[in-house]
């Protein structure tokens, strides 16, 4: 049975502390592994990842590629149905002020999407940017409204 003082660590698991400088006949004494001279071997001695010695390096030497958009994209932030299954009663009306109300939209964002993920009980108008085919279908069975934006 484990108990205790019984639990062991795996063997190579544990090692023993490197006594630097403690005689040659230790392995380590005089340059404690360092090897002679050179910058490696001076205090604070590291060299930086990616530095080739003077040659020009590899991320510099290789073209720039591609294109990167992130910087203009609109910020499109998700909810799904599931959420404001949780949070609305029937019959509310659900925008982008309601949902930063209830904290379901936070920070700054272009437009909002409704994705239908779980499902939808109560009768909701929804006035969303963007909705997914299946959240329409859902709001609209559950007898809700969906109004996009984008399309008005």
């Amino acid at each position: 049975m484990l108990q205790l003082h019984t639990i062991k660590p795996n063997p190579g698991a544990k090692h023993r502390k490197k006594r630097l400088g403690n005689g040659e006949s230790s392995g380590l004494g005089k340059t404690c592994g360092k090897g002679n001279k050179g910058q490696k071997a001076r205090s604070g001695g590291t060299i930086r990842p990616g530095f080739e010695g003077g040659q020009m390096p590899l991320h510099r030497r290789l073209p720039k590629k591609g294109f990167n958009n992130t910087r203009f994209q609109d910020k499109i932030l998700i909810v799904n149905l599931s959420q404001l299954e949780r949070v609305f009663e029937a019959g509310a009306t659900v925008d982008e002020n309601t949902l930063r109300a209830v904290k379901l939209v936070q920070g700054p964002c272009d437009a909002v999407k409704l994705l239908g993920n779980g499902t939808l009980t109560k009768n909701l108008n929804v006035v969303v940017d963007f909705v997914s085919a299946s959240a329409r279908e859902k709001v609209t069975q559950a007898g809700g409204t969906v109004t996009v934006l984008s399309e008005a």
